[in-house]
């Protein structure tokens, strides 16, 4: 799903990073978290930083993707359904939250299941119906009327992005 880029940051990169930091970083919790992490590079207590991109359409500020009343938490893989922690698998989430970060956009079973096991499709269409239907029951007020993951007939699923 996601794709890791390791970058080196020589001592010039990292000073110049730590000084706009200094200069201009937003008063966020990213922009804390992201001075922390330089300043503990620079002072060497950590030897890497990873970045996590976010800030897209509905994501809090704790970790997390809001749509309607589902909170979705990569980094925690917990789903929060009107403040009510809902037990996932780990393809379960993985589903979820691959197709709430794809919001709107259509996907057969085939790019789901390539996304979300990150290999080809090997197998029949009823593995990623029956992963559907088992998610729906858990996340969906009412499995029989979905809210979230909408089936487009003929094609595949979508997150709904009214949401």
């Amino acid at each position: 799903m996601k794709k890791i880029y390791f970058a080196s940051l020589d001592s010039a990169v990292l000073q110049w990073l730590r000084q706009a930091l200094e200069r201009g970083a937003p008063d966020t919790p990213g922009g804390r978290e992201l001075r922390r992490g330089i300043e503990s590079l620079g002072t060497g207590a950590s030897d890497a930083l990873m970045l996590e991109v976010g800030g897209a359409a509905g994501e809090t500020e704790a970790d997390g993707m809001t749509c309607g009343d589902l909170v979705i938490s990569p980094r925690s893989r917990r789903v929060l359904r009107a403040g009510k922690e809902i037990a996932l698998t780990p393809k379960e989430f993985d589903i979820l939250y691959f197709l709430a970060q794809n919001r709107g956009t259509v996907f057969t079973k085939e790019q789901i299941y390539q996304a979300v096991w990150e290999e080809d499709y090997y197998t029949t269409d009823s593995n990623i119906m029956a992963f559907i239907r088992k998610l729906r029951k858990k996340i969906e007020p009412n499995p029989d009327a979905p809210e979230y993951i909408l089936t487009i007939w003929g094609i595949g699923y979508k997150f709904n992005d009214d949401l």
